[in-house]
């Protein structure tokens, strides 16, 4: 790859502006403060391959920063500004950060509190982003940013440039580090495959940058060199008047948000100028939100992607049924991407249309973990595809169909069977407004436990619904019971809020004494 696609240059080389809450920044603009800040990162020590924490919301300043570590040669560790002190304390000493950028008072929450009570042995230098003239004693972004430009360049496209973090399985969150080429070429498949390069295009950005699902959409926009739209954090009513005025025509976000900004804008051309929807489904009480989108005039499509393999990675036929088109997967954005399902016991390749574990062979891939090696080995098939963990089915060498993470998925009586029909059965009965499916082991071997939120609690009989199930489907598949819950137990994070379904299974072995 030309040094031209390092990522410094790259913001050079764009003509288009970001529009950070009404002010627009012209993309040439923003890498000359990523080279100012650079020359503050490095009279502050920063070399080649040192890791830079960056706990920062939605802000030019968060890009600045990644760009300034591309200039380097040093890597950005994303940070969630949602997290407190255990989590901060954790990641940073991992990875071994030497400076870290942060919005001390963001939102009023104390944040340089939460850093003091950390010990961050390691960590060298501090430095303040701030949107008002409070004074700290650290140094303060703004200063490096009016400091002369750093002419020298010691970025290259195999120079690892971005962590994000990642809980999978383990304890502790896993470091996913991700190259310049890797972030660039991705970029651009983004670029091309979400129409963000079409004349007109202009592009909301909803979801934070410190995960891949944000991160990803900036991107993409800068690669097609269009305006992307940004706010420090998402407000569905800011959103939707950004969608407005600015004739946004390309959103990827969660259902939760698609659904918020709907009911923010009820008007029914409010979002008219939108042409694409890419969205998560996370939330299983919104089952009915691509219909309702739909009736709007807004065109919902299923994505896939991951923090390993990065986000936007595939993303459903736009042509077809709003059943076929909500799914999550997709068809890969790479030309030269394969994805396979393999035995998850054997690891033999499966035909198209039967579920097994989905394996990738994609030019987005992760370096690795960092400072991980069996980790990495782990994810890795011995003919070198990565092992995404998720349960699905192939349509083509390049198209599938994600069900649901491995593990949640089910033996049932021998065969493997994914939560999601169960659960899809059980939103058909008009009591249940949302389920969710988890096994738990019985003497006679695993069955299935649905969890439910009932339309109306007062109506709620679980006799009818276990009745209504074993009517429609195999006997193996039918619930040994179901239970009604107000929620289901969430944990928010940087790409999705998402269900608890560890929670979920223990609460299920309780109700079943087992």
């Amino acid at each position: 790859m030309e040094k031209s696609s390092t990522v410094p240059l790259f913001l050079a080389a764009a003509q288009e502006a970001l529009v950070d809450r009404g002010r627009p920044i012209r993309y040439r603009a923003l890498e000359r403060e990523s080279a100012s800040v650079a020359r503050g990162l490095r009279e502050l020590g920063v070399r080649r391959g040192d890791r830079v924490a960056v706990w920062l919301p939605n802000v030019p300043a968060w890009l600045a920063t990644f760009a300034a570590c591309c200039r380097l040669g040093a890597i950005a560790v994303s940070l969630n500004t949602r997290f407190r002190s255990a989590e901060i304390q954790d990641i940073v000493s991992r990875s071994g950060c030497r400076a870290l950028v942060y919005w001390p008072d963001y939102r009023g929450i104390d944040f340089a509190g939460i850093l003091q009570s950390c010990d961050l042995k390691d960590l060298a230098a501090t430095i303040t982003y701030s949107e008002s003239e409070n004074r700290c004693q650290t140094p303060i972004y703004r200063e490096l940013a009016s400091l002369p430009p750093l002419e020298e360049d010691a970025s290259s496209p195999d120079a690892p440039c971005v962590i994000f973090t990642t809980s999978g399985t383990t304890k502790a969150p896993k470091f996913v580090l991700h190259d310049q080429k890797t972030v660039i070429r991705h970029g651009r498949d983004v670029a091309r495959g979400f129409g963000f390069n079409e004349e007109g295009a202009r592009i909301l950005v909803s979801a934070p940058f410190c995960g891949v699902f944000g991160f990803c959409n900036a991107m993409g926009a800068i690669a097609a060199d269009k305006p992307l739209v940004m706010s420090p954090s998402f407000e569905a009513a800011a959103a939707a008047a950004d969608v407005r005025r600015h004739r946004i025509t390309h959103v990827n976000c969660t259902d939760d948000m698609l659904a918020q900004m709907l009911a923010a804008a009820p008007e029914d051309d409010a979002l008219a100028s939108i042409r694409l929807v890419g969205y998560a489904s996370f939330n299983p009480a919104l089952a009915d939100l691509p219909a309702r989108a739909g009736a709007r005039g807004v065109k919902v499509v299923g994505l896939y992607g991951s923090s390993e393999l990065q986000a936007l990675l595939a993303h459903q036929d736009e042509s077809a049924s709003v059943e076929a088109r909500t799914l999550g997967g997709g068809r890969l954005l790479a030309p030269e991407g394969k994805v396979q399902a393999r035995d998850p016991e054997s690891g033999a390749p499966l035909p198209h249309g039967t579920p097994g574990e989905l394996v990738f062979s994609v030019p987005s891939r992760m370096v690795g973990y960092f400072g991980n090696d069996a980790a990495t080995r782990e994810a890795t098939t011995a003919d070198g595809w990565f092992r995404s963990g998720d349960l699905g089915y192939t349509l083509a060498d390049n198209r599938f169909v994600y069900l649901t993470r491995l593990g949640d998925a089910l033996r049932l009586s021998g065969f493997l069977v994914s939560p999601a029909e169960i659960e899809d059965m059980l939103l058909g009965h008009p009591q249940v407004a949302a389920a969710q499916v988890v096994g738990v082991d019985t003497p006679s071997g695993t069955r299935a436990f649905a969890f439910v939120i009932p339309k109306e609690e007062k109506s709620f009989a679980e006799q009818d619904i276990l009745d209504y199930c074993a009517a429609r489907m195999a006997k193996y598949k039918v619930p040994i019971r179901v239970h009604p819950l107000a929620e289901f137990p969430v944990t928010p994070g940087a790409n999705a809020t998402k269900i608890q379904r560890a929670r979920l299974r223990d609460l299920a072995r309780e109700l079943t004494g087992k």
